[in-house]
């Protein structure tokens, strides 16, 4: 699966906490987009859609929030909630975060502009596509160059 628990590394005193999020050090990919979600109810369902090509680090700045990812092999559930890891989501991994504490702030990096045309918003489609053998083929021929 395309996910990846990242340690950030904290650097701090009696004063407070800083954690420095920095493409090449612990970031991977070049940071085109920021956003953040935050006074979100906890029976509330957010994402329920996987990203055709994009890559995101997110992090539970504040509180907790859960996971539900599924690559097409079955669904893996991820607690975030820890200001100093960041959970590394490649491309076709299905998403659904829940279970957002009061205080939850989740604060997103993508490597790309917000694009619709990226979303796959139907988890039927999703399967199709990530379970085809041409995406298969076209991920082969990605990784090769």
């Amino acid at each position: 699966m395309h996910i990846q628990r990242v340690q950030l590394q904290q650097h701090g005193d009696d004063r407070g906490m800083l954690i420095a999020l920095e493409k090449d050090r612990n970031v991977s990919f070049d940071i085109r987009r920021v956003y953040y979600l935050f006074a979100t109810k906890n029976e509330v369902h957010r994402g329920q859609h996987a990203h055709r090509h994009l890559n995101q680090l997110a992090v539970a700045v504040r509180g907790s929030v859960t996971f539900l990812l599924d690559d097409g092999t079955g669904p893996v559930e991820v607690v975030l909630d820890d200001p100093s890891q960041g959970l590394l989501l490649g491309e076709m991994v299905w998403r659904e975060m829940y279970d957002f504490s009061e205080d939850c702030v989740l604060m997103v990096l993508a490597d790309q502009l917000y694009d619709p045309t990226d979303y796959i918003t139907s988890y039927d489609e999703f399967l199709r596509e990530v379970q085809s053998p041409l995406y298969g083929r076209e991920l082969a021929a990605c990784q090769n160059g």
